[in-house]
């Protein structure tokens, strides 16, 4: 659905399209699919491992270690974790 729903923003005139991914598991064709289509970038989190066969040239890896890490400190500091999250 999200490779097709790059093609079809293209077709109708998107200048770029990016792709994001919390949790990569690009599992099956997943990886040939992401491959092909027209994706400037695709966002990924390190939330879990991928394997050196499942990086494409345009994918970006995101780290989570700096939001887990405030996470643990405000945990600890007894201060609010949900501000993270608010704009």
């Amino acid at each position: 659905t999200l490779c097709t729903a790059a093609e079809v923003m293209m077709d109708k005139g998107a200048v770029a399209v990016y792709g994001c991914c919390t949790h990569p598991v690009f599992s099956g064709p997943a990886i040939e699919r992401l491959s092909k289509a027209p994706f400037k970038e695709i966002i990924i989190t390190n939330t879990i491992p991928l394997p050196q066969e499942k990086n494409l040239p345009n994918m970006k890896v995101l780290s989570v270690a700096p939001l887990i890490g405030e996470a643990i400190l405000r945990i600890h500091e007894d201060l609010s974790v949900s501000k993270l999250f608010e704009e």
